[in-house]
């Protein structure tokens, strides 16, 4: 039986590869830094099904230790500090943690054993204000933020352990990827909230920055799938994982407040104060590479992923009233 360690399980992404992770049979661990907080944060039906051990992402003795109990064929590091509007608010933090966790994971994984797979979950921000348009594997980085730098950081240690001690390490370049289970505080999630709370006469208005601000959006099943393929190959590399395809704020609003029967020109205000100018150039990926070479392709596409979302809401919603 393969064994899987996922740092990172109560997020969206973690959830999601768990439960790929448990369809294919294999022993899922979660590696968390509260294991009763975790477990209460956790699907019941989730909870159940894996188990969880403690994990200091700033203690490589201890990573080390927990490997070598847990003897992992596979390791996931989902964990992070957010790429939403968190990024500036604690540099060295996320430094630390976004950063410096990845070596000393890559560390702990040589002085175990250098057969254990590791993937790294990175993202579209280490282009920043990207230089192209697509960006693919071989764009150049342009961080524009501390999120972005130690992203940054952490894919050339990827690259670095996987040249100079023959490790199976990758990258997999995410997008911005969403589902019923994005946080609040991301921009897609904001707007399939308010929408069912409009559409439950629970709210009036929804003020929203930049509604032209485009980005290319995913579902997060569909991307956790791409990372466990990368870990299936004969060798490892690093992927950009995305849909390929561009749709603005506006649209997002026009899509979800549809599906309820609404015009969102109604309730959608654009307010200064959150406004965002546009990037120089679009930031949308491809993933022919990841399309080429693990067969990968997104299945969900952007008004279903909205439609997913909404009624997801709504149902959440509709259960408090």
């Amino acid at each position: 039986m393969k064994v899987a360690l996922i740092t990172g399980i109560t997020g969206q992404d973690g959830c999601y590869l768990a439960e790929l992770l448990l369809g294919k049979a294999y022993r899922v661990i979660g590696a968390v830094r509260d294991v009763g907080v975790a477990r209460a944060k956790l699907p019941v039906e989730l909870a159940q099904r894996v188990e969880l051990v403690k994990w200091n992402m700033s203690s490589q003795a201890e990573m080390k230790e927990v490997i070598e109990r847990v003897k992992p064929s596979e390791i996931y590091n989902l964990a992070a500090y957010s790429s939403g509007s968190g990024m500036y608010d604690d540099p060295v933090g996320i430094g630390d943690v976004n950063g410096l966790a990845v070596l000393r994971i890559l560390e702990a994984i040589r002085e175990v054993d250098t057969e254990i797979r590791l993937c790294q979950a990175s993202s579209r921000e280490i282009f920043g204000e990207a230089v192209e348009s697509p960006q693919t594997e071989c764009t150049r980085t342009n961080p524009r933020s501390p999120y972005g730098a130690a992203k940054v950081f952490a894919d050339a240690s990827i690259r670095i352990y996987r040249q100079r001690y023959d490790m199976f390490a990758a990258s997999a370049i995410l997008f911005n990827h969403e589902s019923p289970r994005r946080g609040l505080s991301f921009v897609t999630r904001k707007i399939t909230y308010e929408a069912a709370r409009i559409k439950l006469g629970l709210g009036t208005q929804l003020s929203l920055g930049n509604l032209d601000a485009r980005r290319d959006w995913g579902f997060a099943g569909d991307y956790v799938r791409a990372m466990w393929l990368m870990l299936q190959q004969s060798r490892p590399d690093d992927y950009v994982v995305c849909t390929g395809e561009s749709h603005s704020v506006r649209e997002l609003c026009e899509y979800a407040f549809a599906h309820l029967g609404l015009d969102y020109r109604d309730y959608v205000r654009e307010g200064e104060d959150s406004y965002r100018p546009n990037e120089p150039a679009l930031l949308v990926g491809s993933a022919a590479k990841a399309k080429r070479e693990l067969g990968w392709s997104p299945e969900i596409g952007f008004r279903t992923l909205v439609s997913m979302m909404v009624d997801a809401d709504l149902q959440l919603l509709d259960a408090k009233t």
